[in-house]
């Protein structure tokens, strides 16, 4: 991986009309993608994510939804600007998607080898016979067996994994530059999600493709990415490399993430909540809006928004306890616990560890 960035996000805004008002359901989101990186941007439902990267693709519904600022660049274009005509000839060709539900996702009248092709006949003016051929080869590419006879399939005669294999193959299909996978394991089993999991870390390393994965699984997270973004309430309220997020978390909100995931400790038996609920957007709250449910809150979080604190030259957070006046505060003895679990994950991934020798919740 190197560190040239393929795509940055420039003070994101982006807001919903609604019946009841307008909802500020993106609030000035930064963020780039390096060549060959996987970007994990998670959150609880409804703290922006889709939305962030959808508007990538110009995906968002334009009866009501509203970029109130921003820039999102690609290769030297402002992709909230370009013409449609333009758009067109990048989404799916340079930057693709891979959606949630495969099952709505693909066309239930069209043999798969046929949708796995429509976009290399698109975008590459390629005859459908050689479209086909290639189709093939994708199929072989993403695991699917015996493509010589199963791309005459319809989506319905496959199983769930398999059909999320051909929507990879779909996104695969023009050899993207980037590509965006919203919560793509969600509906399988554990079982076809590490296969999955397994079949994009490959591919991305075979292809030299960015990804930026959204997911709320930070068991994910950690098989999955080299950098992570936390997001709440329509912001990013920290970011930093995924054994920065995991081994050093310096916002109160990913410590809660992080002490709420589910282990198969034998003595575990209460699964920790985040108390509360996020916020309404149609109103943000003054102030820090994670500081109703945050324990550690300060006086400040009720009447001023934080900035975001530098902790790394690659980590930032968005907590007034990164403030040099801040009193010291020890994450929950959960998140502690967890260490050495996140140790073996990122053992296991081979993965070296900048700051895991320190103690988590330290100032860095």
């Amino acid at each position: 991986m190197d560190n040239t960035n393929v795509l940055e996000v420039k003070d994101l805004a982006i807001s919903f009309k609604t019946f009841e008002g307008k909802v500020q359901a993106v609030r000035g989101v930064n963020f780039e993608l390096k060549k060959g990186e996987t970007l994990a941007i998670v959150g609880e439902s409804g703290s922006g994510k889709s939305v962030s990267t959808k508007a990538v693709n110009r995906l968002l519904p334009k009866k009501n939804s509203i970029i109130e600022s921003g820039q999102i660049l690609y290769e030297d274009k402002d992709l909230l600007t370009i013409s449609d005509k333009e758009m067109q000839s990048i989404r799916g060709n340079d930057i693709a998607m891979i959606f949630q539900d495969p099952m709505t996702s693909l066309n239930p009248t069209m043999q798969v080898w046929r949708q796995i092709a429509e976009p290399i006949i698109a975008h590459q003016n390629v005859p459908a016979e050689k479209a086909k051929d290639k189709a093939i080869e994708l199929m072989k590419l993403v695991g699917i067996k015996n493509p010589e006879q199963t791309h005459k399939h319809y989506p319905h005669q496959f199983s769930g994994g398999m059909r999320q294999r051909v929507m990879i193959a779909i996104s695969l299909a023009c050899e993207p530059k980037i590509l965006i996978a919203d919560e793509p394991t969600t509906a399988l089993d554990v079982t076809i999600q590490a296969q999955i999991l397994n079949l994009m870390n490959d591919l991305k390393h075979k292809m030299e493709t960015s990804i930026i994965f959204i997911t709320h699984d930070l068991g994910v997270v950690a098989q999955m990415a080299d950098r992570v973004a936390v997001m709440y309430a329509g912001q990013i309220v920290e970011i930093g490399t995924a054994d920065e997020i995991f081994y050093n978390p310096m916002h109160p909100y990913t410590w809660g993430l992080l002490a709420s995931m589910p282990t198969l400790d034998i003595h575990q038996t209460d699964l920790y909540n985040i108390p509360g609920s996020p916020p309404n957007l149609l109103h943000p709250p003054k102030g820090d809006a994670f500081a109703p449910r945050n324990d550690y809150a300060l006086a400040i979080d009720f009447e001023q928004e934080p900035e975001m604190f530098k902790v790394t030259d690659t980590h930032y957070a968005k907590t007034w306890l990164l403030h040099p006046d801040a009193p010291d505060v020890t994450p929950p003895a959960e998140v502690i616990r967890r260490k050495a679990k996140y140790e073996a994950l990122f053992t296991s991934k081979k993965i070296s560890s900048q700051v895991g020798g320190e103690a988590i919740g330290s100032r860095g």
